[in-house]
């Protein structure tokens, strides 16, 4: 099987996790500066075989899609014209919220915790664990 890649799209940092092959566990891979985020994954991408990203969907509370889905399409459309990979949106809703929660409950120093760029890794697992558990338990094969 292939991996899984999931992206926690951001202004400024972009946090990336990816499963293993089996499809089972989501692993934080890197945050990158989104400015550099493209090559980034054109780059892991010719190296490592990925049959699909996932891209959280930052929705508001109402349902409505937040400031930066002005951002995260323009980026999805190019990606689609530059990799022969599908591409799902999933929602992000409360990842930045549980990546913090996970970083307390793991016993993580305060300093650690203020490391936003470990915040945007964990939420990119967080999207990622979740998206494989939402697909195992409506039945779809990974």
């Amino acid at each position: 099987m292939a991996r899984i890649l999931a992206i926690d799209y951001g202004k400024k940092r972009t946090g990336l996790a990816v499963s293993d092959e089996l499809q089972i566990i989501a692993g934080g891979l890197a945050t990158v500066e989104t400015k550099e985020l493209e090559k980034y994954l054109l780059d892991y991408l010719s190296r490592e075989n990925v049959e699909l990203i996932v891209v959280g969907l930052p929705k508001q509370m109402n349902n409505q899609p937040s400031e930066n889905m002005a951002r995260i399409e323009p980026f999805v459309n190019r990606m689609r014209k530059l990799v022969n990979v599908p591409i799902e949106y999933y929602d992000e809703r409360f990842t930045s919220v549980l990546a913090h929660q996970t970083m307390l409950q793991s016993g993580m120093g305060k300093m650690a915790r203020r490391n936003k760029e470990l915040v945007d890794e964990i939420s990119a697992v967080i999207i990622l664990q979740s998206y494989m558990e939402s697909r195992r338990m409506k039945g779809g094969s990974l």
